[in-house]
């Protein structure tokens, strides 16, 4: 895996993604968006990779925003493409992966870095992070899933403040507010996302898979979501994973799940 914009490692079944333009406090350009878009295809098609954590490079950002000089030269209908683009090639991708995504929020977190950071499952913020969506100082509102976002994690209330004022949050506010799990140092950040996917990584990924298909479909206005739920149930009892996890529970040993 070689890209221009992201650095990559992997490492006990962990890719780490740095998204690596800090001259540009690692904001979002066309290069970026597709780039994202093929490391996570690398993520769903490669058995290699369990887990992943997002973040950006350097102290001050994690994705300070959208490379605002790309948006001059747009109209209405290319504007309305150049977002329906970007949610499908990353954030909605980055949401519906079956494998966990983490973000490090290691920064600033700013427009299409802070929905960036929401469409990922969970988020693990330093003491230094700061999260907004300053699109109306613009003249524009979030274009990534930001405003459905948002209100799902913080509350209608509180994500009409954020998105009409403007104002950024520190991150314990974002803790109190639900937008982010967890804050600790900037040391501790990235260890800290891997200590909780080590965790994660020892679960049936089957499972895990289905937890994630079946929180999202609360928000799905096509899906009925104590339906997935039901359904996702039911194939997990098709699994050797589930053979495997009520054995390893009745004969009191640790289970050894393999994925199938």
């Amino acid at each position: 895996m070689s890209y221009t914009t992201l650095l990559t490692e992997l490492s006990d079944r962990i890719l780490t993604i740095t998204i690596n333009r800090p001259e540009k406090l690692n904001a979002l350009n066309k290069q970026v968006i597709e780039e994202l878009s093929s490391i996570m295809d690398e993520v769903y098609q490669n058995p290699e990779i369990g887990a992943v954590i997002i973040t950006g490079s350097g102290p001050k950002s994690f994705v300070a925003g959208a490379d605002i000089a790309e948006f001059m030269q747009l109209n209405a209908s290319q504007g309305s493409e150049l977002a329906a683009k970007g949610q499908s090639m990353v954030f909605d991708k980055i949401e519906n992966c079956p494998k966990p995504v983490f973000a490090a929020v290691n920064g600033f977190a700013l427009g299409g870095g802070c929905e960036l950071a929401m469409s990922c499952h969970v988020r693990y913020a330093s003491e230094t992070a700061k999260f907004g969506q300053p699109e109306v100082n613009l003249g524009l509102i979030p274009g990534y899933g930001g405003t459905q976002r948002l209100t799902q994690l913080v509350g209608k209330g509180r994500a009409m403040e954020l998105l009409m004022s403007a104002q950024m949050i520190g991150a314990q506010e974002a803790l109190q507010y639900g937008l982010v799990n967890k804050v600790v140092t900037p040391e501790e950040l990235i260890a800290a996302c891997r200590a909780t996917l080590q965790v994660v990584l020892t679960k049936a990924p089957l499972a895990v898979a289905a937890c994630i298909k079946s929180a999202n479909a609360v928000w799905n206005e096509q899906q009925n979501g104590y339906q997935v739920e039901i359904e996702e149930f039911g194939k997990c009892f098709e699994t050797k994973d589930m053979q495997e996890g009520v054995t390893a529970f009745l004969e009191k040993r640790k289970a050894v799940f393999t994925g199938q």
